[in-house]
């Protein structure tokens, strides 16, 4: 009910919403912020607010809400002797290769288990684990976003990618700080700023500033951005060697950085084979 509430436009439609009275939503709201002990909504004549509590509560509300939804759905889905997939999500810059070594373990312990590997954008991972479209999602970066938890679980070396006619092609093994006089292809989108920012600091480490080139491009690998950008370079996990019909070369440095791989999932929530994938994790 308090959720209905926060996310209408008004206590009128909350109630209409919930088929009962406004008055007996305004009253249910009232008994808990007595039971809790602080003030949930900013009240005015024409709109309901949340405070600080109330949006603490709120986004604490949504995981646990769901989890339950999807713990029922499961639980009917038991009865019909149907398999249950465990779905993983896994963003553009990992590669399903990369993920199938996160799970390789627990797929070589039980061959049986169900599970169903996708892409999915990063800024919808949040609104699928609410809605129970996937599982477990996979990522890039280290920090877990508000209302999910999370953990690091792969480790992987990065290595650079160029085009043939690039100059850095004709290295067999390169330093980050050859990279200073050349242009980099990083990502500009909004739900990439965390593993973007990892790579300029990867950069500023090896005491140069990197000269970074947007890429436009979302959901196709990142070695697809020197085909765009022919004179720049760009961070990948692809083996070193020939890719592309050999248009693309992948060098690998000295002193490999490395990137870090996320799993999140709904907070206050279990999963048998989530525990298993993340207990076989060797960082």
């Amino acid at each position: 009910m308090f959720v209905t509430v926060a996310d209408s436009p008004s206590l009128r439609v909350a109630a209409d919403d919930l088929y009962i009275t406004q008055q007996a939503v305004s009253s249910a709201i009232k008994e808990l912020e007595r039971n809790l002990g602080v003030e949930l909504f900013s009240r005015s004549r024409r709109s309901l607010t949340l405070t600080a509590a109330g949006e603490a509560l709120y986004h604490g509300a949504l995981p646990l809400l769901a989890g339950g939804d999807q713990l029922t759905a499961k639980m009917r889905l038991m009865g019909t002797d149907r398999p249950i997939p465990f779905v993983i999500g896994h963003t553009p810059d990992l590669a399903p290769s990369e993920v199938f070594t996160i799970i390789e373990p627990v797929v070589l312990s039980d061959p049986a288990v169900p599970i169903t590997v996708r892409p999915v954008f990063a800024d919808r991972i949040h609104g699928e684990l609410l809605h129970g479209e996937i599982d477990l999602a996979l990522r890039r970066g280290v920090q877990s976003p508000p209302g999910l938890a999370g953990t690091v679980a792969a480790h992987h070396q990065l290595h650079l990618a160029v085009r043939t006619d690039h100059p850095l092609a004709q290295h067999d093994r390169i330093t980050l700080r050859d990279l200073a006089e050349h242009d980099i292809v990083m990502s500009e989108a909004e739900e990439d700023t965390e593993y973007t920012q990892i790579l300029i600091s990867t950069c500023q480490g090896a005491g140069f500033e990197p000269r970074v080139v947007p890429s436009t491009l979302r959901g196709t690998p990142p070695h697809t951005g020197v085909i765009t950008h022919p004179d720049a370079c760009v961070f990948v996990t692809n083996e070193p060697g020939w890719i592309y019909g050999h248009r693309i070369r992948v060098i690998e440095f000295d002193d490999p950085p490395i990137a870090p791989v996320q799993a999140l999932w709904l907070p206050h929530t279990s999963s048998e084979i989530r525990r298993s994938i993340l207990d076989s994790v060797v960082l």
